[in-house]
């Protein structure tokens, strides 16, 4: 369950603000030894949200289409048009494609929606659909500690750590390639924000993308750009408020 409002304000933001752009980035610098040697083609985006990420999959490395599936018919209609996209509504854990369509499938910030213990369906779904030696891009919160209003407002069930998310990936059999936290250097300044600032001034659920002066929004993504750099040349990072799992199925 995702809250409906919420796609109007990732449409608004998504282009610019500091988050978007910097997580982009680190999907990129994992995503770039793949697509640029040219061992993907059919790409899925599972829970694609207004498209706008699979747009810059299809420019980024010149693919003719990425299939964007979402089950809310905002997301959908936010899609339509899109070049290059072929927009499908459908359920994350029912996907209506044959087995081993897929060369990548990316899921990202899809699994915090299900209900803790329910994120196994959707997993194994998208690993049927990928071929033998697909692979699988999966992003998800982590951390309860840096739960906060908008993870209330999007209507999070549930966030993880690197056990669990290593364990769901060997329950099916996928080769973890690359799995580390990202967003580690702003935790800090998140921590004091989500479990002081906003419990002290009780600031009810809302959406977390406002727009922001340019200076703050250069600042906050400074260090995203830095992770990005350090997680491309094969770092990982012990904890932050992001997770990332690179992996590939068996041939």
């Amino acid at each position: 369950m995702f809250n409906p409002s919420e796609f109007a304000n990732i449409a608004r933001a998504e282009e610019k603000l500091w988050w978007f752009r910097g997580m982009h980035g680190i999907s990129f610098g994992l995503l770039d030894p793949l697509l640029r040697a040219g061992h993907v083609q059919r790409v899925l985006e599972a829970g694609c949200g207004t498209g706008h990420f699979a747009t810059l999959l299809c420019g980024r490395y010149g693919l003719p289409r990425v299939t964007a599936v979402d089950l809310a018919p905002e997301a959908i209609q936010h899609c339509s048009g899109r070049p290059g996209l072929v927009p499908v509504r459908a359920s994350v854990s029912r996907l209506p494609f044959p087995d081993g369509a897929f060369d990548l499938a990316l899921c990202l910030d899809v699994l915090v929606h299900f209900p803790a213990g329910e994120e196994g369906a959707p997993v194994a779904e998208l690993v049927r659909v990928l071929r033998p030696g697909g692979f699988l891009l999966l992003r998800a919160a982590a951390f309860r500690v840096f739960r906060s209003r908008h993870s209330a407002y999007v209507l999070e069930q549930q966030r993880f750590t690197r056990p669990q998310l290593k364990n769901l990936a060997d329950s099916l059999g996928i080769r973890i390639l690359r799995l580390t936290y990202a967003n580690f250097l702003l935790s800090p300044v998140a921590f004091l924000r989500f479990r002081i600032w906003e419990p002290l001034t009780r600031q009810a659920p809302a959406t977390g993308l406002e727009p922001l002066p340019s200076w703050l929004d250069r600042l906050l993504y400074t260090p995203l750009a830095l992770e990005k750099q350090w997680i491309a040349a094969g770092g990982a990072f012990p904890w932050g408020q992001s997770l990332v799992l690179l992996g590939q199925k068996p041939e």
